[in-house]
């Protein structure tokens, strides 16, 4: 173990004066010894290189010296000017009106000014550094001045202060005895201390008191007056059921003595004048409004009626914030006799709509009737009216080549334009019927516009420029969504109405492509459409040309238009310019490429010749004598023989007679015998044979469509075109 000479504790000046000690002794044995053997010597050189470590090490100290001396001096500067910033802090936070506290990071007090407590003196002598805030706030709790609640412990409250420190800021008021108040503002430093700021805001809270009680008195005097101009009739209770305050209605309504009404009387003394002299309406019971006002926790509002006499009230209870209550009457006697007026004028209403009901379902059960019978009317005077039609058109048709005179020709004419007239009103006239009857079917797919557009232009062109019109069809290549026979009506009725209305220039059909359809425009420089009359031209027999004669319309062509645009979901717009022209506009929407194309309506161009039929054998069968006679004489006319029957079993008794099969049947649908003419060609056939055969009818049913198509029959409608019906003969004329 080995020992120092030299005390690290002692001080320089100490270790310098030991080491100075050391030397002149070592100096001194050294001067004395006269050891032989050179053993002086050699402790001659240790003392001096004792000496040389001596005096470095006396130099090191000195440097050592230096160095504390500096650091010393600066450490006293240091010193200096902290207790001069302590003291101008001191000062600084002296001069603060309010209290102030510093607790630093460790929750340790460090300083505070002379008025931090001032209004604890129980605390000033602990109010020292070093004091921790959990020691401070139960202090603060346990103290004489503080002022707490009645229903709060010092215990509560020391809870609730400290669980308010963790918060970086807090502000909160804190009552003292004498009635004074202490605002407590406490905030985190940077470095994690608590700033604490005491002021004293007794005159602000007596201030508040005062104005507060002054706006209480206002706030009184006002619910005062407020009450006493309310129409209902209100008291209010306090939690004990004493009532606080209340109306003069309240007294007119309950009709109970002044007296009654009072400060500080209880409900129930005020219950017991009246519970016996009103009626409780519903399930209310006098005990169930007792018990709800003994009610203490959660009353729900209380509402029912009560009848008192001829007045009826409308009694409405409802808890307060400090389980008061307060209660309102209402006089609604004028709103239930109102309420019983209406309900006795209800009852007499509804009797009224139910009889009004029944009597409109009877008219609509009329008119129903009545439609149906205009329906059937229709179709009955179409197939009656088309009879005597085709036979008139086949007289006149049989007449052109016996005529002799140009004269006579041009009488037959006119009376065969006559005719065509007729039939063209008989046609739209059995259009309109189908479409107001609701039941039309249409079949809706693929329609090439481009060749329903081709063939109105090549059926309509003649008419355009036999009244000097330019008629221009764009041609377009595209499909649309829409039933072909309806689509081709309405184009048809457009641009026929157009040509007719148009005196001079041109009609201009196009289409025009929008997302997801395709409008198709057709214009025409006409006379123009005022607007007031713009939605009168899509009536019946309604036309803007009175002078115009029956040959050229009746007004029907844009009624039918609509109709069917309005089945189809086609929007239809017409816009006009008066003297410049109108634009009718059909939407129509685009099909896309995978839906197969509808067949289209074609119209084929009539015979110029006549057709050669001779050695042809038809067995005519039609129940209408007129019709079958004129239906002979044309057909032999054309050299062909006609076996004329008026029924399916005249026919089969001819053919067992004659034993000669003929070469094609004609037969009209609808037979006087009950059979149609389907069913007589079916019976036929079995006896002689698959024969071409043709129904003629003014059945226009897509059923009747079907049904040939299904047979292989030919349909031909009445009136009968005689150039259709030489066309159907010549094709399934024999070739011998």
């Amino acid at each position: 173990m080995s020992h120092s000479l030299i005390d690290p504790r002692d001080t320089l000046e100490r270790q310098n004066e030991k080491l100075l000690k050391i030397s002149e002794t070592l100096m001194r044995r050294v001067e004395q010894s006269t050891d032989a053997s050179g053993a002086a010597y050699t402790q001659f050189q240790r003392a001096v290189l004792l000496e040389e470590e001596v005096r470095a090490r006396t130099r090191d100290l000195e440097r050592a010296l230096d160095l504390l001396n500096e650091s010393n001096a600066r450490l006293a500067v240091a010193n200096r000017e902290t207790e001069a910033a302590r003291s101008d802090l001191a000062n600084a936070i002296e001069t603060i009106q309010e209290g102030f506290a510093l607790f630093n990071p460790d929750e340790k007090l460090v300083l505070c000014n002379s008025r931090f407590g001032m209004h604890m003196p129980d605390l000033r002598d602990a109010l020292k550094p070093g004091l921790s805030f959990t020691e401070y706030v139960r202090r603060v709790s346990q103290s004489h001045f503080l002022s707490l609640p009645d229903s709060e412990r010092p215990e509560d409250w020391l809870k609730r202060r400290l669980g308010r420190h963790k918060d970086d800021h807090v502000i909160f008021n804190v009552r003292m005895i004498w009635n004074r108040w202490v605002q407590v503002s406490e905030h985190r430093t940077g470095d994690g201390g608590t700033v604490i700021l005491q002021t004293d805001v007794t005159d602000i809270m007596r201030l508040e008191r005062q104005e507060r009680d002054r706006m209480l008195d206002d706030q009184a005097r006002l619910i005062r007056a407020t009450l006493e101009h309310l129409d209902q009739g209100v008291c209010i209770f306090d939690a004990g059921a004493r009532m606080v305050g209340h109306n003069q209605r309240l007294i007119e309504l309950l009709a109970i003595p002044v007296v009654r009404f009072h400060m500080g009387a209880t409900f129930a003394s005020i219950f017991d004048r009246f519970r016996d002299r009103v009626e409780f309406s519903g399930d209310m019971t006098p005990e169930g409004i007792e018990a709800w006002v003994a009610a203490r926790d959660h009353r729900a509002p209380l509402s029912f009626e009560i009848r008192q006499g001829a007045r009826t009230l409308a009694f409405f209870a409802q808890e307060m914030p400090d389980k008061g209550f307060v209660i309102s009457f209402t006089d609604v006697s004028a709103q239930r006799a109102a309420v019983q007026a209406i309900r006795e004028v209800n009852e007499t209403l509804e009797q009224r709509v139910t009889e009004r009901t029944l009597e409109l379902e009877d008219a609509l059960a009329e008119a129903e009737r009545a439609n149906a019978s205009k329906s059937r009317f229709v179709a009955a005077a179409s197939h009656d009216l088309l009879q005597p039609l085709s036979a008139a058109m086949l007289y006149v048709t049989s007449l052109e080549k016996d005529l002799p005179t140009e004269g006579g020709r041009k009488v037959l004419s006119k009376a065969s334009n006559a005719l065509q007239s007729a039939e063209n009103i008989l046609e739209a006239l059995f259009d309109i019927s189908k479409l107001d009857s609701g039941r039309t079917a249409v079949m809706v797919g693929a329609v090439p516009l481009g060749s329903v557009l081709a063939q109105l232009r090549d059926e309509l062109q003649p008419q355009a420029q036999k009244k000097g019109l330019r008629l221009s069809i764009i041609a377009v290549d595209l499909n649309v969504l829409s039933d072909a026979t309806y689509l081709r009506r309405i184009l048809q009725n457009l641009i026929a109405n157009a040509i007719r209305y148009t005196e001079h220039g041109k009609v201009l059909v196009g289409a025009r492509r929008i997302p997801g359809a395709v409008r198709i425009e057709v214009w025409d420089t006409g006379p123009g459409i005022p607007e007031d009359q713009q939605d009168i031209i899509f009536g019946e027999f309604q036309r803007l040309n009175a002078t115009a004669s029956a040959a050229e319309g009746m007004g029907l062509g844009l009624a039918i238009v609509d109709r069917a645009c309005a089945l189809l979901g086609h929007p239809l717009e017409v816009r006009s310019i008066i003297g410049k022209g109108t634009l009718f506009t059909v939407e129509v929407p685009v099909a896309s490429r995978d839906l197969p194309l509808s067949a289209t309506t074609t119209v084929s161009a009539p015979s110029l010749q006549a057709a050669v039929l001779g050695n042809l054998i038809v067995m005519l069968i039609e129940n209408d004598e007129e019709l079958r006679h004129a239906l002979s004489l044309t057909i032999e006319g054309w050299g062909a023989d006609v076996l004329a029957c008026a029924s399916e079993a005249e026919a089969r008794a001819l053919l067992n007679e004659i034993g000669v099969a003929p070469d094609v049947i004609l037969a009209d649908y609808q037979l006087d015998d009950g059979r149609s003419g389907a069913q007589a060609v079916q019976a036929l056939r079995r006896q002689v044979g698959n024969l071409p055969a043709c129904i003629i009818t003014a059945n226009r049913s897509p059923e009747l469509v079907d049904e040939c198509a299904i047979l292989g029959l030919e349909l031909m409608h009445k009136p009968i075109d005689a150039e259709a019906l030489r066309d159907f003969l010549q094709a399934v004329r024999p070739v011998h």
